[in-house]
């Protein structure tokens, strides 16, 4: 049997090709939402990865540091080192900032080109320290040496700014990105001190004399308060969280009782810190991008039933032909039907095809996982197929006496 379908989109190609284009970026659209989505996990997942932690100890009554802030103590360090069950342990701090490129001058509209960026304070050979590397080496100096992600697009060699100081860039990696898909730039953790928690210069100049006119602190019984308090000022031993790694066999929850209880500070599993990021700190992204989604199935369920209503209404005198020589109604139903899904199948196929060569333009990843794809023909499909219904009942409601009239 001839199929009618095929017969009619043939005769009008050009209209339902063009048809199925701008159905095609809609699509795409939808499916780079969807990607989206599953890159702000992915991002998140890949955070806990990179660091090599178990176990995050942060402040109390926290959920830092990716979360919220966090500041404790670098010297906890050593008491956590000493707890059952713990095979290494390291500070880290984190602080997401505009890197400056230090050799270049600013632009035309006289700010300098930056970079925004987490910046990771860690230790070498410890938990925190960046991993795959694909050019360069580690930061072997204490001081002034970075390795920055390759989406910063800094080079090896370059130097840039950081607070005060200009950092030497030794190593190149990858996919090293904060929960938000900022890349990251690692470097010694007494520089990311430094460029955290330590005040400029004018700032602690400021303070001394504050505290020099206290007369708190010029006590005759208390000699050297007023210095002590004033190196305090102009040191710092703050940090962001611990980043542990527990025994073989040993449990992270078990190592983590004894932290909530005798250190008073709070402790993180891995499932714990990943249901905090994605639970918590994408929950509202993800509803956002939901809503999106369900717009965007209705304004293509909208525009599939108008095109196919308008072609419908088109051939008329055709369907009522085909009415008078004793085709039946459900084949009549089902050439429309079949339009419907070529027009969605085709979409379909054009927006796959554009989100897959535009997600690398996107500044934040976009992951376009195979399930969502086959969930979005699935949905297309049964789009299409409910938004024919409309065109069905009209073209139903043809009196074949149309064939024959004027």
């Amino acid at each position: 049997m001839i199929s009618l379908a095929g017969r009619d989109i043939l005769h009008s190609w050009g209209k339902f090709v063009l048809t199925s284009v701008g159905l095609g970026l809609l699509v795409g659209v939808t499916l780079t939402m969807a990607g989206v989505y599953r890159g702000m996990i992915d991002d998140a997942r890949a955070l806990l990865g990179n660091s090599g932690a178990d176990l995050w100890v942060v402040q109390q009554d926290t959920q830092g540091p990716y979360a919220e802030s966090s500041s404790l103590r670098d010297d906890v360090v050593r008491s956590v080192r000493g707890l059952p069950g713990v095979q290494s342990a390291a500070n880290v701090t984190y602080l997401t900032m505009q890197v400056r490129r230090a050799a270049r001058a600013p632009g035309p509209d006289g700010e300098a080109d930056d970079v925004r960026a987490m910046v990771v304070g860690f230790e070498p050979g410890a938990p925190g320290e960046p991993g795959y590397l694909v050019a360069g080496r580690q930061p072997t100096r204490s001081h002034y040496e970075a390795v920055a992600d390759l989406r910063t697009g800094f080079a090896l060699g370059e130097r840039i700014r950081i607070r005060r100081h200009d950092y030497t860039v030794v190593g190149l990696t990858r996919r090293m990105v904060s929960s938000g898909g900022d890349p990251m730039v690692f470097i010694p953790l007494a520089d990311a001190q430094e460029a955290q928690f330590l005040k400029d210069n004018d700032a602690i100049v400021n303070e001394r004399v504050r505290t020099a006119a206290n007369p708190s602190f010029n006590r005759p019984g208390v000699p050297g308060l007023l210095e002590a308090v004033q190196a305090t000022q102009a040191s710092n031993r703050f940090v962001n969280a611990i980043l542990v790694q527990v025994r073989p066999g040993a449990e992270a929850e078990e190592v983590a009782r004894p932290v909530r209880r005798w250190k008073h500070l709070e402790a993180f599993t891995r499932v714990q810190m990943e249901e905090i990021l994605v639970a918590k700190l994408i929950a509202t992204s993800a509803r956002q991008i939901g809503m999106f989604l369900v717009i965007l199935a209705v304004v293509s369920a909208a525009i599939v039933a108008f095109i196919i209503y308008t072609m419908t209404l088109g051939k008329i005198r055709e369907i009522a032909v085909l009415k008078l020589i004793g085709t039946r109604n459900r084949t009549i139903a089902a050439m429309i039907l079949q339009q419907a899904l070529g027009l969605g199948l085709i979409g379909f196929v054009v927006g796959k095809v554009a989100a897959t060569f535009w997600a690398p333009v996107f500044p934040k990843y976009v992951l376009l996982e195979p399930g969502d794809a086959v969930r979005g023909l699935v949905a297309v499909l049964l789009i299409c197929a409910l938004a024919s219904t409309l065109a069905i009942r009209a073209a139903l409601r043809v009196d074949p006496a149309a064939a024959i009239g004027g």
